[in-house]
């Protein structure tokens, strides 16, 4: 059974749990304060900073890096694979919160950058472990997470993809090629588009709206 979700991410936070508006004076949208999620199994509350001074961290300043490697990557990767927002992520991480286990956030950035903060409820696996195509991670190696994590079922040296999770994968932003990357490499082995999701704003757009990080 095929565990994905429609691009209806203002219908599906209405069903979440939240703190009424009021509460907080820089809300998510005029009717969700926050949401919480389990981050390493702690509830944990994602919310903007309520500091209408504060700016964006340094490493989310730059404008210009250079292209290559850090371009501009398309809205849309490959057919079936769906680009996601905020909304509709924070409902991926609700659901998941509340025991959905047909679902996975995966931050694609190495250590280093995790380490800097990362979106809660979201697991570390770096991009360089499922990219065979530049040399750092071995077929075998990529076979191990496929089955070990992403619950896809080996049976007699063929994948079967029917069980498999729900995978939203995020980086940097925009300009980050990272998850893009883990992406189109999971389509080649087979991985189904359609339990392929994409945040293309990453850490870049979450850092500018403001919203909970956490360090691993």
């Amino acid at each position: 059974m095929s565990h994905s979700f429609p691009n209806t991410g203002l219908l599906l936070l209405s069903l979440l749990s939240y703190q009424p508006a009021l509460a907080l004076e820089v809300n998510i949208t005029k009717d969700l304060a926050s949401v919480t999620v389990l981050h390493q199994g702690k509830p944990l509350s994602i919310e903007r900073n309520q500091d209408d001074m504060n700016t964006v961290a340094p490493d989310f300043a730059m404008t210009s890096r250079p292209c290559p490697p850090f371009c501009i990557q398309p809205m849309h990767l490959a057919p079936g694979v769906e680009t996601i927002g905020e909304l509709e992520l924070l409902d991926y991480l609700q659901r998941l919160g509340q025991g959905d286990s047909s679902i996975l956030v995966i931050d694609s950035r190495t250590p280093d950058w995790v380490a800097k903060g990362t979106i809660p409820g979201s697991i570390n696996i770096p991009w360089n472990k499922l990219s065979s195509s530049v040399g750092a991670a071995d077929p075998m190696s990529i076979a191990e997470i496929l089955t070990g994590t992403f619950g896809v079922k080996e049976l007699e040296g063929l994948f079967d993809f029917a069980p498999a999770k729900t995978l939203v994968f995020f980086c940097n932003g925009a300009w980050c090629g990272q998850s893009p990357l883990n992406i189109h490499t999971l389509l080649r082995y087979g991985y189904p588009a359609d339990k392929l999701k994409w945040y293309r704003g990453g850490m870049q757009m979450w850092e500018n709206l403001g919203f909970t990080t956490v360090t691993q």
